[in-house]
């Protein structure tokens, strides 16, 4: 699949390449899908695969093996390269698979790099509405070559709130009840169905604060990279027995922190809603 990037040179900068990477991917994905595509269960029947999936996989993975060859890689569909560098890249070549395979909009390539500090940078790529979002440790997140301003820090009861919980745990009281009691501080509640989407979407300032449990690090890395980039906070912690993972303005970030773990109000004030307030 490599020969969908052989004109990449081999002196190209790391932010340059995870932008051509996902962009690539997300190319060779939607072409994959015009021509017609079937899904296959993985854990379940809202996770699944496709032939896009390990086709746009391939394709960074082979790129990445030529012009990065000392550097690790972990992809969502198997691909694995013990790092000699320090540094490892994570691909998730479809985020949000179920949305694409359904012929919905909100999925993405996303593409990490990680090294001993931690993330370094991160890149998503969204065909349906061309947004090219890239960020990290030394570089502030920009959209599509355009740099964003930091985050204005705002509380939970001010923001919207993207988040998940898939339904099969619903009966876990020790997720279902920390979870209710984040959601519920919030301004509005949003679940679109792509991590590395709705990260970016915080990043960019249209939804406050992120959360979701057990995230695997390819739906993890990229936003969160994205997200601390413009001034956000990132965090994984763990409550009543689960880790969750927590991206956002700072103080909506601690606020969603406090309720998961059950300390304090998730809305700062403890003032309660009327009844007849919309959410939105």
């Amino acid at each position: 699949m490599d020969d969908h990037c052989a004109d990449l040179p081999t002196d190209i900068d790391d932010a340059r390449l995870a932008l051509e990477l996902t962009r690539r991917a997300a190319e060779l994905a939607s072409r994959m899908r015009a021509e017609g595509l079937s899904g296959e269960s993985k854990t379940s029947i809202s996770d699944v695969v496709t032939a896009a999936d390990h086709a746009a996989e391939d394709l960074v993975a082979g790129a990445l093996a030529r012009l990065r060859p000392d550097d690790g890689i972990v992809g969502e569909e198997g691909a694995a390269v013990r790092s000699r560098s320090g540094r490892t890249w994570v691909i998730d070549p479809v985020d949000g698979t179920y949305n694409f395979l359904a012929g919905l909009g909100t999925w993405c390539s996303a593409l990490a790099l990680r090294d001993g500090e931690g993330v370094a940078l991160g890149a998503v790529h969204q065909p349906a509405v061309d947004e090219a979002w890239v960020g990290g440790r030394d570089l502030p997140t920009s959209l599509n070559g355009r740099p964003l301003e930091e985050l204005a820090d705002l509380p939970l009861a001010e923001v919207a709130m993207a988040t998940y919980l898939h339904p099969g745990v619903l009966h876990v009281d020790t997720l279902r009840e920390p979870w209710l009691a984040a959601i519920a501080g919030a301004a509005t509640v949003r679940m679109f169905g792509s991590g590395s989407c709705d990260l970016a979407a915080v990043a960019g300032g249209r939804v406050g604060v992120w959360a979701q449990q057990s995230v695997p690090e390819w739906d993890w890395l990229p936003g969160a990279a994205l997200v601390t980039a413009v001034g956000g906070r990132a965090e994984q912690v763990e409550a009543h027995g689960h880790t969750w993972s927590v991206a956002g303005r700072p103080t909506a970030v601690e606020q969603v922190i406090a309720a998961l773990r059950g300390q304090g109000e998730p809305r700062g004030q403890g003032e309660p809603r009327g009844q007849g307030e919309p959410r939105g």
